[in-house]
């Protein structure tokens, strides 16, 4: 993209070609009906694993090579497109495409959400552009608009179902009263959950996604360790029962909020950063969020509330999402070629710091809990008289069910510090009437 004045084709050198290379690959070389630019985008070079297996797309040989880092490097490929997934060698190809001065889209969530800071870092000096919005959401756009539409705007929160397997089993257990672990099998049959769900069920991939969500609706990078995460294997058929007789489900939430002090209310210069099953309002717009589909809750001011809604992956949507990316950047390097203005700061990675983030202790949350009782007298009044001890203010308690001497007691607490609450349940887990506690959720 060296000469002005001219209509030179923007060169993509496409790493991967499975299931999101192949989609992104398709839309490229159809650009019929789509935006006028994409006839100006060519896929010049494609990295795979094997020049012999059959492909769901025609990709011409001479474009085809097993030699992916020739592609980084190559001084003709204007956009590189990692779409290899994993840690490696993805981190380092990225890096390399930077350091060649390649523009870089991915649909990578792992690699932006552990090595944002290198790769930004690294894409700043050397005066690139590195794009992702395919990396949350699958194909709802919410990365741009978060970076550009929406940054007038002093956010507040972002609150997100971003994993479509575990909003699928929740769904599944709502809808037909299932436990957690058969469905969880019956999703992995039917491909919604791979063989080793764990990076979606214990919230690690939903924490990925909110770590980058935060640092663009907050202006500041995220260690991805300051994220308290924690997943849905012991949310059980009966918290979907009792969350529904409550006026609640269930969801897996991902949450950032610019946190406030609990007695003035005061805006505090930190965030929250969470991922948790929640006690979702039966009201709450992302109640009604079902199977495999996403959602994000944008809350600011002075816009209000502004929910993306969309499917959360699958070969179509996130392809979809690369392709705007791509577009994106041939964009800028269209204007540069025939005007050569600065870099474009809507799609450059500006912030330098890294936002402090408060301790889950001091979260401020209401909360859902179910016991196991002995069938005797005093124990909602022990329950009560602990909970007060420790400033937790109860909602509301209701005794379940009685089976052979045990009673089942659900509580709801209202707003309460998390240091406070989890120092009260400590000690009612000690009580000697209190067989269990298998049930504790927090309350949106």
């Amino acid at each position: 993209m060296t000469h002005k004045g001219r209509s030179v084709a923007v060169k993509v050198g496409l790493l991967g070609l499975g299931t999101v290379g192949a989609g992104t690959a398709a839309i490229l070389l159809d650009s019929a009906g789509r935006h006028p630019l994409m006839a100006d985008i060519e896929v010049y070079r494609v990295g795979v694993r094997s020049l012999t297996k059959p492909r769901p797309v025609a990709i011409a040989e001479e474009h085809l090579t097993t030699d992916l880092e020739a592609i980084v490097t190559d001084p003709d490929v204007d956009i590189v497109v990692e779409v290899i997934g994993g840690l490696e060698p993805a981190r380092s190809l990225i890096l390399k495409a930077i350091h060649a001065g390649k523009h870089v889209v991915t649909a990578n969530k792992a690699v932006i959400a552990r090595y944002g800071d290198e790769i930004f870092t690294a894409a700043n000096e050397a005066g690139v552009y590195v794009l992702l919005e395919a990396a949350v959401g699958g194909g709802i756009p919410v990365i741009q608009p978060l970076k550009q539409a929406l940054g007038v705007n002093r956010i507040h929160a972002v609150t997100g179902i971003v994993n479509g397997t575990t909003n699928y089993i929740l769904t599944r257990m709502q809808q037909e009263g299932g436990d957690f672990e058969p469905i969880l099998a019956d999703a992995q049959a039917l491909g919604y959950a791979e063989a080793d769900p764990t990076a979606d069920v214990d919230g690690l991939d939903a924490a990925d996604k909110i770590a980058i969500l935060a640092s663009l609706a907050f202006g500041g990078r995220i260690n991805l360790a300051d994220v308290h995460s924690e997943g849905i294997r012991h949310v059980s058929a009966a918290d979907i029962t009792y969350a529904d007789q409550l006026g609640f489900v269930i969801k897996l939430l991902a949450i950032a909020r610019r946190d406030t002090c609990p007695v003035s209310n005061e805006v505090l210069d930190q965030l929250q950063l969470r991922v948790h099953p929640t006690l979702v309002p039966k009201s709450h717009p992302l109640a009604s969020i079902n199977d495999v589909y996403n959602a994000i809750l944008v809350e600011g001011e002075p816009i209000g509330q502004v929910m993306f809604f969309g499917p959360g992956a699958g070969a179509g949507p996130t392809a979809s999402a690369v392709a705007s990316d791509i577009l994106s950047i041939a964009a800028s390097l269209k204007s540069q070629a025939a005007a050569s203005p600065g870099p474009n700061p809507l799609l450059a990675c500006s912030h330098q710091h890294y936002c402090k983030v408060s301790p889950m202790a001091d979260i401020v949350s209401r909360f859902y809990v179910r016991l196991l009782a002995q069938d005797q007298p005093g124990i909602i009044g022990q329950l009560g008289t602990c909970f007060g001890n420790h400033e937790v203010s109860i909602e509301s308690v209701v005794q379940i069910d009685l089976h052979d001497g045990v009673a089942e007691i659900v509580v709801v607490t209202h707003e309460v510090q998390e240091a406070n609450f989890q120092t009260a349940l400590d000690e009612v887990r000690a009580f000697a009437g209190i067989q269990t506690v298998p049930g504790v959720l927090r309350v949106l």
